[in-house]
């Protein structure tokens, strides 16, 4: 009597084939690991190239703005406020990218700290689960850090000194001497009345720009200096993006 077909026992037998073998001795078991080693650089690698490109942008935007603010005292101090919300865009993007390169970096650093640094200078205290962490998150990926946390350690990194520059530059730019409107010789700026003046924006008022740049700044200023309670991965070592 003839064999009965079953395409689904076909396709169950197909599916079992095509799966990879697991590695049967230590030289395979190492093989693997290299390979992986160096799919884990790769994609560490890529997401800080995105994050490099992301801050060649934040300094290229600030200094192409400053240069247009500042070339001539008839630009509009609104230049530098435009500059300041394109680099907090950039710095949320930055922040994104941050923390998928924080996911391969974890990996690549629990792999260098519990194998290869074991291997090249066994210490006691070596602690053998060291993959374990790494296979969790290759089952459930997740991100190690908050978004907030993301923010303000690329704000503390890099773009504390973007804005810090920027603020000081609009402060030079609503005191510094102004041109008359008929073309006259430039004014002192000689009170914080003027300087008031100086700093409205359109139908907005100048202190209440004022008193935005201040509040916003103090934002800025609260995320750069706030640390995270648990470090993760910036407790071992100094050498961190």
């Amino acid at each position: 009597m003839a064999a009965e077909f079953s395409p689904i026992g076909l396709l169950k037998d197909e599916s079992e084939a095509k799966s990879p073998p697991l590695p049967a001795t230590p030289a395979e078991t190492i093989t693997a690991l290299v390979h992986y080693y160096r799919g884990e650089m790769g994609r560490m690698a890529g997401w800080r190239d995105r994050i490099d490109r992301t801050s060649n942008w934040a300094t290229t935007v600030a200094a192409a703005l400053l240069s247009v603010s500042l070339s001539t005292p008839a630009s509009h101090h609104g230049v530098l406020l435009f500059a300041m919300l394109l680099i907090t865009l950039l710095l949320f993007i930055e922040a994104r990218r941050y923390r998928f390169f924080d996911v391969y970096r974890a990996r690549v650093r629990r792999m260098e700290r519990g194998y290869f640094a074991q291997m090249l200078a066994p210490q006691a205290p070596f602690k053998p689960n060291w993959a374990a962490p790494i296979a969790d998150s290759l089952r459930r990926p997740a991100f190690l850090m908050s978004y907030r946390e993301a923010v303000c350690r690329r704000l503390r990194r890099n773009y504390c000194w973007m804005y810090l520059i920027l603020l000081l530059a609009w402060a030079l730019k609503i005191s510094s001497p102004i041109l008359q409107a008929n073309g006259g010789e430039a004014r002192q700026v000689s009170s914080l009345g003027e300087v008031t003046a100086n700093a409205a924006l359109g139908p907005v008022p100048g202190w209440l720009v004022i008193g935005l740049v201040i509040v916003f700044y103090v934002l800025m200023a609260y995320a750069a200096l706030h640390k995270e309670p648990g470090e993760g991965e910036l407790a071992h070592g100094e050498v961190h993006v």
